[in-house]
C-alpha cells in the first residue's frame, strides 16, 4: 500500500535544507523561504520535521549522506541544480557549500568534474560575486538550472529565486527606522560600496600573493627532499643521507600539512571578504544567554519567537539578517550547549564583520568570559561592548519602580551603580583587547523586549525609551554613516593583514628554528668527532684486555691437556683440544669480548648523539614548535635524531676471520710421535717429554695467534668506529645542510609575506589619512606611495605612518583611537 505524502520524506527537499546550512549561516529569508517552499511543494508533516531538526542541527538528524543516498536515481540531476540554485543564488557559493555538492556527487557515484561542467552547460558564470545589478543574472542562472525540471519543487524554487535576489525583496523597517532612514543613510551606504569594491583588489591581491607563497614553500620543501633522496639512490644498505632523506621527509609531511593548513586559513579569509562585499555586517556576540538573541530581535523586529524562559536556540549556525546592504549576524554564545564548536561557528564570522557587538551582563561579567576578546584584537576588529542590564520586569511591582525612575538602574556610583561592572570589563579588556579604546553601552534588553508586546502597547514608546537601546542604535547608525568608509576599510584592509601575519609568524618561526638546528648540527661536528674517538679508543683498550684474558686463560689449561693427551694419535689429540677450547668457552668468550666492546662504543656514541639531541629538543620547545612528526612515532625530533643515528652507529662483528682455535693442533702430532719413538726411555720420562713437546706447540702457536688476533682486532674494529663515525658525521653534515635549505626557503616565503603585509599596512595607512583628511579618493598605488612613506604596525595594538607631505588632521586623539581602536601616530618624513 502505497504512503501518504505525511509519511514520506521528501529528500530533494532535505537537501536543499541541508545546503541552506552548509556555510554555517542561516540567512532569514532563507529560512523562511524553506517553509514557504515546504508549502508550494506540498511536503508532508515527517519532510516538515526533519527539516526543523537540520535547521536545528538536531543531533538525531538526518545527515547529507544518508538523504543522497535516499535520492531516486531519476531525481538526482534535479536535485543538484536545486541545490546548486539554492548555493549560488546570492550570488557566492562557498567553499563549505561546494565541498556539500561533491560530496553529493561522489554518493551517487558520479565521475570528477560532473558537477562543475554541468553548472558550465547552464552558462553560469565564473564569476560568483555580484556587485551592483546583478539581480537579472542571478534570476536567469536559477532559471537556466531548472529550466527542463517539472518538479513542484524545482516550480516554488524557481518563483523564489526572484525574491532571494533582493530585486522583489521587501525591505522591513528596523525598530524606529534608525539605520534604514533618509537619503543620509543611502548615501552612506553607496559610499562604503564603492570603498570595499576598490579595497577588496587590494585585500585579493594580497591574499593571493600569500597563497602562492605557501603553495611555492610547499613544492620547494618537497625539492630539497628530492635532492638528497638523489644522493642516496645508489645501490646497497641504506646510507646516511638516505636517512636523511627518511627524516625530512616526516620533516617535509609535517611541513606541508601544516602549510595546507595555511592556505585554506588564508583562502576562508579571502572568501569572507568577498562575500561580506557589499554589506556592512554588525555580528553580536557574547556567552549564552548574554541577550544577543534578544538585541537582535530588537533591531530586525524578527526572532521573538526563540526568545524566552526554557526557549531552546532556533539554531547553532551564524543567523543572517539582511536590508538593503546592511547585514545583522546573530552567532551562537561563546560558553552554549554544544561547547567548541559553537565558538568555532561564531569565530567564523569575524573576518567578515565591520562591527562586532560583545554583549555581556552586569550580574555576571568574569574574566574568562572576556577571553574571546583577545581573538578579536588578533583580527585587529572594531568593538562596542553592550552591557544588559538585567532585571526581571516580569514581576508587575518591579516593572513599577523601574519605570518611576528608570535611570536609577543606570548610574554608575552607589552600591547598585554600573561603575564597578564597567570598570572591571575596561581593565579585563586591557589584557585581551590590548585597550580600552571602545564604548560601553549599558541598556535594559527586558525592556526593550517588553515594549514590543501587545500587553503594554500603551507604554510601548516610555518602555523603549527607558530601555536606553536608542543609545546603542545611534552608536550603530553613527558606525555606518559617519564611520562607515573607515570600516569598511578595517575589514578589507585593516584585519586581512592577520590573515597574512598568522602564516608569516608561523613560517618565521619555521626558519628560526630550523636554521638553529642546522647550527648545533654544525657546531657539533667537530665535537662528535672527537668524542667518537675516544670512544674508539676506550673500547678497543676494553676489546684487547678482554682478548688477553682470554688467551690467558687457554695458556692456562695447556698443562693439564698436554698431560692428558701426551700418548694420542693425531685424530684424538686434534679432538680433545677441541673439547678442550669449548670447555673453556674460548671461540665464544672471543666473540662475546668483540660484541661486548661493540655495545660499550655503540652505547657511548648513542649517548653523545642523544646529548645533541636534548639540545635540539630544548631549541625546539624554546621555540614552540611541535616535532611530533607522526601519528604512529610520537617521539620528538631530539629523540627521533637519536633513533635513527642508533640505526647507523650499531656494530658487530666476529673474531671468525681473525682466529681458528682448532687449527692450532696442527703440528703437534708430529713432535710427539719423535718423542714417543725414544724405545729406550722410561714411560714417565716419555710422558714428560711427550707433555712438554705439546706445551711448548700449543702455547707458542697461542701466543702467536693472540699476537695476530690482537693486531687484526684493533685493525678492524678500528675501520668499524670509523665507519661509524663517517656515518654520524655525514649525517649530521646532511642533515645540518638540508635543515638550513629549509630554513633558507622559509626565509624567502617569510619575505613574501611582509611584502604582502607592508603592501596592505600601506594601502590601510592611505585610507586612514583619507579619513582624517575627510578626503576620500579612489585607491591606487601611485597615490599610496606619493602620500605614504613607511608605515610600521604591530598589528591590533599601534600603527605608526610616515607621510610624505604633512596632513591636516581634523580628529582628536580620542576619536581617532575609538574609531580605530589600535594607537594612531603619524609621522612627517621631510
Amino acid at each position: 500500500m502505497k504512503q501518504s505524502p505525511d509519511e514520506e520524506l521528501d529528500y530533494p527537499f532535505l537537501l536543499v535544507a541541508q545546503m541552506v546550512c552548509a556555510d554555517q549561516q542561516i540567512h532569514s529569508e532563507e529560512s523562511k523561504a524553506l517553509q514557504e517552499l515546504a508549502q508550494q511543494s506540498k511536503v508532508g508533516k515527517l519532510t516538515l520535521a526533519e527539516m526543523e531538526k537540520i535547521l536545528t542541527q538536531d543531533e538525531y538528524q538526518l545527515s547529507v549522506t544518508e538523504i543522497a543516498s535516499q535520492v531516486a536515481p531519476q531525481q538526482r540531476n534535479e536535485a543538484m541544480w536545486q541545490i546548486l540554485s539554492i548555493a549560488y543564488v546570492d550570488g557566492f557559493c562557498s567553499a563549505l557549500e561546494r565541498q556539500m555538492a561533491q560530496q553529493v556527487a561522489q554518493i551517487w557515484g558520479w565521475p570528477d568534474g560532473e558537477v562543475e561542467r554541468q553548472i558550465e552547460e547552464t552558462g553560469a558564470f565564473a564569476d560568483t560575486r555580484f556587485i551592483g545589478d546583478g539581480e537579472k543574472e542571478q534570476i536567469s542562472f536559477g532559471a537556466r538550472m531548472l529550466k527542463n525540471a517539472d518538479s513542484l519543487l524545482s516550480k516554488a524554487l524557481v518563483d523564489k529565486l526572484a525574491t532571494f535576489s533582493g530585486k522583489q525583496q521587501k525591505v522591513e523597517q528596523l525598530r524606529r527606522e534608525i539605520l534604514l532612514s533618509g537619503p543620509e543613510y543611502d548615501e552612506a551606504i553607496r559610499q562604503c560600496a564603492v570603498i570595499a569594491e576598490i579595497d577588496y583588489v587590494f585585500a585579493e591581491r594580497a591574499l593571493k600573493h600569500t597563497d602562492k607563497a605557501l603553495q611555492n614553500l610547499g613544492i620547494n620543501l618537497q625539492k630539497v627532499i628530492e635532492e638528497i633522496k638523489d644522493k642516496s639512490s645508489g645501490k646497497g644498505e641504506a646510507t646516511s643521507a638516505q636517512e636523511v632523506a627518511s627524516k625530512l621527509e616526516e620533516i617535509s609531511q609535517e611541513l606541508r600539512a601544516k602549510i595546507i593548513k595555511e592556505i585554506d586559513s588564508v583562502k576562508e579569509s579571502l572568501r569572507a571578504k568577498e562575500r561580506a562585499l557589499s554589506h556592512f555586517s554588525i555580528a553580536f556576540m557574547g556567552k549564552t544567554k548574554a541577550g544577543k538573541s534578544t538585541l537582535h530581535a530588537i533591531i530586525t523586529n524578527d526572532g521573538w519567537d526563540a526568545i524566552g524562559v526554557g526557549k531552546q536556540r532556533t539554531t547553532r549556525f551564524n543567523r543572517v539578517y539582511e536590508w538593503k546592504n546592511i547585514r545583522v549576524i546573530d552567532t551562537p554564545g561563546i560558553g552554549a550547549p554544544g561547547g567548541k564548536s559553537d565558538e568555532e561557528i561564531a569565530k567564523s564570522i569575524i573576518d567578515e564583520s565591520d562591527v562586532i557587538c560583545y554583549v555581556v551582563t552586569n550580574d555576571s561579567i568574569q574574566e574568562t568570559e572576556l577571553f574571546f576578546l583577545d581573538l578579536l584584537k588578533q583580527k585587529a576588529k572594531p568593538l562596542i561592548i553592550l552591557l544588559n542590564v538585567t532585571k526581571n520586569l516580569r514581576d508587575s511591582r518591579r516593572l513599577e519602580y523601574f519605570l518611576k525612575n528608570p535611570n536609577k538602574l543606570f548610574e554608575m556610583e552607589g552600591k547598585s551603580g554600573i561603575g564597578g561592572h564597567i570598570n572591571r570589563i575596561r581593565n579585563s579588556a586591557r589584557k585581551y583587547y590590548g585597550n580600552d579604546y571602545f564604548q560601553v553601552v549599558p541598556v535594559m534588553l527586558l525592556a526593550a523586549q517588553i515594549s514590543g508586546e501587545a500587553e503594554e502597547k500603551k507604554r510601548k514608546n516610555e518602555l523603549f525609551k527607558a530601555s536606553r537601546i536608542q543609545d546603542f542604535l545611534d552608536l550603530v547608525r553613527e558606525s555606518l554613516i559617519k564611520d562607515g568608509k573607515i570600516r569598511r576599510s578595517q575589514t578589507l584592509l585593516g584585519s586581512t593583514v592577520g590573515a597574512i601575519e598568522e602564516p608569516l609568524k608561523w613560517v618565521k618561526a619555521q626558519s628560526e628554528v630550523y636554521n638553529d638546528l642546522a647550527k648545533i648540527l654544525k657546531d657539533k661536528h667537530g665535537e662528535i668527532h672527537k668524542k667518537i674517538d675516544e670512544y674508539r679508543q676506550d673500547a678497543l683498550d676494553f676489546l684487547q684486555q678482554k682478548i688477553k684474558a682470554v688467551f690467558e686463560n687457554a695458556l692456562n689449561n695447556i698443562p693439564s691437556f698436554a698431560e692428558d693427551y701426551w700418548n694420542k694419535n693425531e685424530s684424538e689429540l686434534k679432538e680433545g683440544w677441541q673439547t678442550k677450547i669449548q670447555e673453556i668457552k674460548f671461540e665464544s668468550r672471543l666473540e662475546n669480548s668483540y660484541q661486548e666492546a661493540s655495545q660499550k662504543f655503540n652505547k657511548e656514541v648513542k649517548e653523545a648523539v642523544e646529548e645533541v639531541g636534548s639540545e635540539l629538543q630544548l631549541i625546539a620547545e624554546l621555540g614552540a614548535f611541535d616535532f611530533d612528526f607522526t601519528a604512529q612515532d610520537s617521539s620528538s625530533f631530539g629523540r627521533n635524531l637519536v633513533k635513527i643515528a642508533g640505526m647507523i652507529v650499531l656494530i658487530g662483528g666476529t673474531v671468525a676471520a681473525f682466529f681458528n682455535p682448532v687449527g692450532i693442533v696442527i703440528g703437534i702430532v708430529g713432535t710427539v710421535l719423535g718423542t714417543i719413538s725414544g724405545l729406550f726411555k722410561s714411560r714417565d720420562k716419555k710422558r714428560s717429554e711427550a707433555a712438554k713437546k705439546i706445551s711448548e706447540s700449543l702455547s707458542n702457536q697461542i701466543i702467536a695467534q693472540k699476537e695476530t688476533t690482537l693486531k687484526k682486532s684493533e685493525s678492524e674494529f678500528s675501520k668499524s668506529c670509523q665507519s661509524v663515525s663517517k656515518n654520524i658525521e655525514d649525517y649530521f653534515d646532511n642533515l645540518s645542510s638540508e635543515l638550513q635549505k629549509i630554513s633558507e626557503e622559509s626565509q624567502l616565503t617569510q619575505k613574501k609575506l611582509e611584502t604582502g603585509v607592508n603592501y596592505l599596512n600601506r594601502a590601510y595607512a592611505k585610507r586612514i589619512i583619507d579619513w582624517l583628511t575627510e578626503n576620500y579618493e579612489p585607491l591606487t598605488e601611485q597615490r599610496i606611495n606619493k602620500v605614504i612613506g613607511k608605515v610600521r604596525r604591530e598589528f591590533g595594538k599601534k600603527i605608526i605612518i610616515g607621510t610624505k607631505t604633512q596632513v591636516p588632521i581634523n580628529k582628536t586623539p580620542e576619536e581617532i583611537n575609538l574609531v580605530i581602536q589600535e594607537d594612531v601616530v603619524i609621522k612627517y618624513i621631510k
